[in-house]
């Protein structure tokens, strides 16, 4: 019982012990990036402008009766629009913050403690018009793509990843959320780790209702081998692990 009294009380606020801590930010050591660093000469797609998006259901009530999970997908491939508003939603980024002539901070179209947003968006694209097969990153202040690499026998590590799961195969792309925990630790320290979890579940909320936009489905999943994943993704699993996984499809 002892492990389940330790979850729980992580489940709850310990900012008030944040008195006695000095956290990073404030001893004025540099903040990391907002977003993961890139090579610039990696083969780079332009996503579709939000303004250029149409989108079919726009009814955010209709959306929200609407939503559910889907397990089920068929043949039918998202196109390039549908999957660059998927990721708008998700992770988005309205604006660059400035602090003292450096940037500081992403305001996005999900909440994040502290505009902290410690979430990368991997991709393992399996059926978008006009994308060939394999890993992605979204590079969200960009809005745009980037190609990592082909992942052999795809289909077959995702289902083993996520633990038999197989309907993870047939999904035109799952997304794979990824956490650089620094980021939340360098300004909230021992009080980081909850927030950035909830914030996992904005970014993923946020997904099924623009999924519910564009006649697609999700399953949001949490049950998966982390080691697995993390290979996929090809994170070290300590700095960087992934947190959240969602495979989408039409159905």
């Amino acid at each position: 019982m002892n492990k389940i009294d330790d979850n729980r009380n992580f489940m709850k606020s310990n900012f008030k012990e944040m008195k006695n801590i000095v956290s990073d930010q404030k001893k004025n050591l540099p903040q990391p990036p907002l977003q993961k660093e890139f090579d610039k000469e990696s083969e780079i797609i332009d996503l579709v402008p939000i303004e250029e998006i149409k989108i079919e259901n726009d009814n955010l009530i209709s959306n929200m009766k609407n939503r559910k999970s889907h397990r089920q997908f068929n043949d039918e491939p998202l196109t390039l629009s549908e999957l660059s508003f998927l990721l708008w939603a998700s992770q988005g980024v309205k604006s660059v913050f400035e602090r003292n002539n450096k940037s500081y901070a992403t305001f996005r179209i999900v909440p994040s403690a502290g505009s902290r947003h410690p979430y990368e968006t991997y991709l393992l694209i399996n059926n978008v018009a006009g994308l060939k097969k394999g890993l992605y990153r979204y590079l969200a202040i960009e809005h745009k793509l980037m190609f990592i690499d082909e992942i052999k026998n795809q289909k077959e590590r995702i289902i083993d990843a996520t633990l038999g799961q197989k309907f993870t195969g047939e999904a035109a792309v799952v997304f794979i959320w990824s956490c650089i925990t620094y980021r939340g630790e360098w300004r909230y320290n021992i009080a980081a780790h909850k927030a950035m979890l909830l914030d996992a579940g904005h970014i993923c909320q946020n997904l099924y209702l623009a999924c519910e936009s564009i006649n697609a489905g999700t399953c949001a999943i949490a049950a998966y081998d982390q080691e697995k994943i993390d290979s996929i993704i090809n994170v070290d699993g300590e700095n960087e692990f992934s947190v959240y996984l969602s495979p989408v499809g039409k159905y």
